[in-house]
């Protein structure tokens, strides 16, 4: 079988609207598509029951599937990727070019590069295409050229650069348009023997009771998305995040669809792009503060009290509940992720990167560039960051967003017992303590 362009799949799981297949395809006679189970990643997991591991394992069988029905297959490979794409560039000696969608995380940006110096020792082309975001890099900038590292104004230029301020305009923009993969569909490798894809037991996991959130949302939700986001009894979010994260769902067709139905919705769409740019132009946010004077910061770093809050048993029940929602289910409502991440770098005075760094192990919808820029944020050290003043009151926000307790009823059961917690911080000595640490080492 002659292979003329490899695809790399990684964060887009999907045939149609793929903006760098339907390049690979339009462009090549003969196109294999490949997927790496990657030990670099898989291997830092501690946890063998990961739901997003079988997320993936379940879907990529899904998607073989359908490159089958194609009479085409889909590569699964577990291991190094350098040593998996060694031996594809020395097993094909007639392919002449390698397409993937772009990824802007560091350790991305290192493995691309170790590939593309890899293919073109070899005269093969390594091409990326932009897909996971809708803006990248320098797309969205200041006019000087500098990139923005406030929300708002970047919004602005961000929709100005799309010129699409209602759904005809945003059906007729070249940055949402759909790629039409299925016009060359034709040019997939054809194949006549399947490769067997590794097991969930050949890597080292085991399957998990979590439920992945579905792919389709009832569009009643995202109208009425501005009204009742903010109430976590309700099911008034998408719960997309894990899609968006593994491109199982294209964000240029979401973002057409935000537009038609709720302009709030779409913001949420924005910040997306608005992290991956500030991962892109500040990267040393993977490590530290963005604002460099926070990083002076004196943490208490109790570790008593970083267990409390892990296991929702701070006394606090809108805490409790958000972190126990995660525990069991990889999701946690935004409102609720905005009071425990405040929660614990403000009441707790814990390193935001301890927060960060747990949920990056539990979120279904871990994506580091929004998680990163959402624990800074909440730390007062980020862009467009909340001040350092600004403290949320669990006890008023539990008032203002689940009045009737039906949340907390639901994840925190013993609440209003003998079973449930003093809680393990006052909030007035806290609240204090926080604005008196924070202006000794900002405002010296």
């Amino acid at each position: 079988m002659d292979i003329e362009s490899f695809f790399w799949f990684r964060r887009d799981l999907r045939i149609s609207d793929n903006a760098g297949l339907y390049r690979a395809l339009k462009s090549s006679k003969s196109v294999q598509p490949v997927f790496i189970f990657d030990r670099q990643i898989l291997d830092k997991l501690g946890n063998t029951k990961d739901a997003r591991v079988q997320f993936l394992h379940e879907h990529l069988t899904n998607l073989k599937r359908a490159f089958n029905e194609l009479g085409a297959d889909l590569w699964i490979f577990y291991g190094q990727p350098q040593e998996i794409w060694s031996a594809l560039i020395a097993d094909h000696k007639k392919v002449r070019n390698i397409w993937s969608n772009k990824d802007y995380e560091s350790y991305a940006l290192r493995r691309d590069l170790e590939i593309s110096t890899l293919a073109e020792r070899q005269q093969i082309a390594f091409n990326q295409v932009k897909d996971h975001v809708i803006f990248e890099k320098s797309e969205v900038v200041k006019d000087d050229g500098l990139p923005y590292t406030v929300f708002t104004p970047y919004k602005r230029k961000w929709l100005a650069k799309l010129d699409a301020y209602d759904e005809r305009k945003a059906q007729k923009s070249y940055y949402l348009k759909s790629y039409p993969t299925e016009k060359y569909i034709k040019h997939l490798a054809k194949t006549e023997a399947i490769v067997e894809m590794p097991s969930l037991g050949d890597m080292g996991f085991s399957k998990t009771e979590i439920e992945i959130p579905p792919l389709k949302v009832a569009q009643k939700i995202i109208k009425e998305y501005s009204e009742k986001r903010d109430y976590p009894a309700l099911d008034a979010t998408s719960k997309l995040g894990i899609h968006f994260r593994f491109g199982t769902i294209s964000i240029r067709e979401k973002a057409r669809k935000a537009f038609q139905l709720n302009q709030t919705y779409l913001s949420e769409l924005i910040w997306r792009d608005f992290y991956a740019q500030i991962l892109f132009h500040f990267p040393h946010v993977e490590e530290a503060a963005f604002r460099s004077k926070y990083d002076h910061l004196e943490w208490t770093n109790n570790e008593d009290h970083f267990e409390a809050w892990k296991e929702g048993k701070t006394g606090y029940p809108l805490v409790d509940a958000g972190m126990r929602q995660l525990n069991a289910t990889g999701y946690m409502h935004n409102r609720v992720r905005m009071v425990v991440a405040s929660f614990l770098t403000k009441h707790l005075l814990l390193d935001w990167r301890w927060g960060e760094a747990y949920f990056a192990e539990k979120l279904l919808d871990f994506d580091l560039a929004s998680n990163n820029g959402g624990w800074q944020w909440a730390a007062g050290c980020g862009t467009d960051a909340a001040p350092y003043f600004r403290i949320f009151n669990p006890e008023s926000q539990l008032k203002k967003f689940d009045r009737e307790l039906q949340y907390i009823k639901k994840w925190v059961p013993e609440f209003g017992t003998e079973d449930y917690p003093e809680a393990i911080i006052d909030h007035k000595f806290a609240r204090e303590r926080c604005l008196s640490m924070y202006k000794s080492v900002l405002n010296p």
